[in-house]
């Protein structure tokens, strides 16, 4: 057996986009665990550009934006599972069709919306959920590693903050009658699709592989394994807490050869 006895266990994932995706990363380690996976994916749209790489893995369509979805979501998870043993929360997403704007100037609406995407959609789906939840189910969201001032990366830090926020009241609100756990893996920097979409992340992403502790940035498997194991029962003592996977990213500001660097002429 093995050691995080994860087998047979019924995980649904949300936020599978595509190959390089976290949320795809984590299926793939959960089914080398044994675990069976439901794939939730945002439209029937992308459900077909990704018929591919599914093959035959179950699957659903899943708007956060719309409440029907996440209730449809949560009857399609009963159907195909009866009962669920853990969540995955890899979703995100801002407007930013008009461009980066200074935080000052960020629309009212497009703040909004990125919110219930991507922080409170998962307190719907905890409730929608609930019901079909074992009594000590595991819900894991993917967070970020440091809530720093990055003008390109837009108001999504201080939304991905609400997002850990959210989840540590989950885990209050559900120890009330359960024992389900909520946590976050907050990672560093990752090289994925959605994020190579954001203006100078290539840049910010070469710099914090150089801050890393080991000189090399951090993989979307490693973020991944540390999902399935706070979705696994060895984690049973870990509630309400942010895991930061980040290579030592944060604990190195004033490593030598950066700092050289930057004092250079």
């Amino acid at each position: 057996m093995s050691f995080l006895n994860l087998q047979d266990k019924r995980i649904v994932v949300f936020g599978l986009g595509n190959r390089k995706s976290v949320a795809w990363a984590t299926g793939q380690t959960l089914e080398a665990e044994g675990a069976r996976v439901l794939y939730g994916v945002r439209s029937p749209e992308r459900q077909a550009q990704l018929a591919k790489l599914l093959g035959d893995r179950p699957s659903f369509c899943c708007d956060v934006e719309k409440a029907e979805d996440i209730a449809q979501a949560a009857e399609t998870a009963r159907e195909a599972f009866g009962t669920v043993d853990g969540i995955v929360f890899s979703i995100a997403f801002a407007n930013y069709s008009e461009g980066f704007r200074p935080f000052h100037e960020t629309v009212r609406a497009d703040f909004l919306q990125a919110t219930q995407i991507s922080a409170f959609s998962l307190v719907e789906i905890s409730r929608a959920f609930k019901p079909v939840l074992a009594p000590a189910a595991s819900v894991v969201a993917i967070g970020i590693s440091s809530y720093v001032t990055a003008a390109n990366y837009g108001y999504m830090s201080p939304i991905k903050a609400a997002l850990e926020g959210c989840v540590r009241f989950l885990a209050k609100s559900f120890s009330a009658d359960s024992e389900v756990r909520f946590n976050t893996v907050n990672a560093g920097p990752l090289k994925t699709k959605s994020s190579a979409g954001i203006p100078g992340y290539l840049e910010n992403y070469l710099f914090a592989e150089k801050l890393t502790l080991r000189k090399r940035a951090l993989e979307t498997r490693e973020v991944a394994d540390t999902a399935a194991f706070l979705l696994s029962p060895r984690s049973s003592g870990i509630n309400a807490q942010g895991i930061v996977v980040n290579a030592g990213m944060d604990w190195n500001y004033f490593d030598e050869d950066v700092v050289q660097r930057a004092m250079r002429p």
